[in-house]
């Protein structure tokens, strides 16, 4: 699936004004989206969803840029409310439009509703003529029925 980030007004207060645009300066292709929870309000900052795949299994997220870009920081939300679990994602980048790919982290984290239901990941990187960012996540080790989501991806 490809999907190309539309012109939308976004909300971000002023305080967020250190993320990139990704609205204006990225495209994003997807494995799968619930068109309950679209990539762009886990990208832009609107709402307060955040992306969902469609159907359970392995999901991948690919940000990228028309532009080279030097990335300093990248910061991840998940939430789950609803179902234990063990999830593990990689965050890879390229410099080569996707023809290779570094990995930036490969991590795992438990979730066990009502307890605990968020992971938020930040990473202070410096990262040289980026042009594409790839976030790769297994919703559950185990080969569950839980479906990939994310509640905030963002970078600058």
């Amino acid at each position: 699936m490809r999907k190309q980030i539309s012109k939308i007004t976004s909300n971000v207060p002023a305080t967020a004004q250190a993320w990139l645009d990704l609205e204006n300066i990225a495209a994003v292709e997807l494995t799968s989206e619930d068109q309950a929870f679209p990539i762009e309000s886990a990208l832009l900052g609107q709402g307060t969803v955040g992306w969902r795949a469609a159907e359970p299994g392995v999901q991948t997220i690919r940000v990228i840029f028309e532009q080279p870009q030097r990335l300093k920081r990248i910061s991840l939300v998940f939430v789950e409310t609803e179902a234990q679990r063990t999830q593990e994602f990689t965050l890879k980048w390229s410099p080569d439009r996707g023809n290779s790919f570094q990995e930036i982290v490969r991590q795992q984290w438990n979730f066990s509703p009502p307890t605990t239901i968020r992971e938020t990941e930040e990473y202070q990187v410096d990262l040289p003529g980026v042009t594409a960012l790839e976030l790769t996540i297994v919703p559950d080790i185990s080969g569950g029925t839980a479906r990939a989501s994310v509640k905030s991806l963002r970078v600058s």
